[in-house]
């Protein structure tokens, strides 16, 4: 990547060394809070596919960082939870776990650090290594998502929020209407950080309220039923619960005061720009084994 490339001259990732977080997308959650209050009253989350750790540090500075400051006893303090395949560098506030969320075994373990409580909020911005091909990549982070939801469903208490990344396709009414069962208020949230050519938004689920009865072992049975449902075009009840409508009308709202800046402008540097260097230089690079065999030479 130059110097001169456009990624450089993008005033979110620019921003995002000068404030010292690790990437751009930080603003998104930030701009996210803006708009919707996730942090009120916020005590347990769980950050899923939280490497690098953005959205990590935006939780430790919003929430476990204040209440320290402000002499908060150990035990009262905020508890983040931070989970990804990948090793994530350490944060202030936050516990970090490296593994496989939709394991039983790391729920329960993401379970024990809140000492047998449930989360408040639970957070992604997790997403697919993308192909190029825009169905099969939403149809991925679609199920991405569905992942996070079964999560959600063994760990987040009642009233809680669930965000994650969504990659706004022909589909998302399906989408919106299967995360509908367990919230009542779900909105399509686009941060101004995010760029306009992209199709990435967010979706912001508020007051978890799963149906009466749930187990969450049922999910992928409610979820597969409710799906077949609306394909044949059935208003009736399923499994329960009650059916979606064939055409939904997805809330959509745009984060950000719109006087801020805009992701996809290129804004020129002057002279007194300094190049600044990366904040948290990556952990397992993919570069390093490549980098050790030419050593050896």
């Amino acid at each position: 990547m130059g110097k001169s490339s456009k990624d450089k001259r993008d005033i979110y990732y620019r921003k995002a060394k000068e404030e010292g977080w690790r990437a751009r997308s930080a603003f998104k959650l930030l701009q996210i809070d803006e708009s919707f209050d996730i942090f009120r009253d916020v005590r347990h989350v769980v950050d899923l596919c939280a490497a690098p750790g953005s959205w990590s540090q935006v939780l430790s500075r919003k929430l476990y960082l204040p209440a320290l400051a402000r002499g908060v006893e150990e035990e009262e303090l905020p508890k983040i939870v931070a989970i990804d395949l990948q090793p994530m560098a350490p944060i202030e506030g936050v516990t970090t776990i490296q593994g496989d969320i939709t394991s039983m075994d790391k729920v329960r373990e993401v379970l024990s650090h809140f000492d047998g409580k449930h989360a408040d909020l639970i957070v992604g911005d997790g997403a697919p290594d993308v192909t190029g091909l825009h169905d099969l990549d939403e149809f991925m982070q679609a199920q991405l998502i569905l992942a996070g939801l079964t999560v959600a469903t063994h760990i987040l208490k009642p009233g809680g929020t669930f965000i994650a990344k969504i990659f706004r396709g022909k589909d998302i009414s399906l989408l919106y209407s299967q995360l509908k069962i367990f919230f009542p208020e779900v909105t399509c949230a686009k941060p101004k950080s995010s760029r306009n050519s992209s199709i990435e938004a967010f979706i912001v689920c508020q007051g978890y309220s799963p149906p009466e009865g749930f187990e969450p072992h049922q999910l992928t049975r409610i979820l597969e039923a409710r799906a077949t449902s609306h394909a044949a075009g059935d208003e009736g009840a399923a499994v329960g619960t009650k059916s979606w409508p064939n055409n939904v009308l997805v809330p959509f709202l745009a984060c950000g005061d719109l006087s801020g800046y805009d992701a996809d402008q290129s804004y020129a540097l002057d002279d007194t720009k300094v190049r600044l260097k990366p904040v948290q230089p990556p952990t397992t690079p993919a570069y390093m084994n490549a980098i050790k065999l030419l050593k050896r030479k």
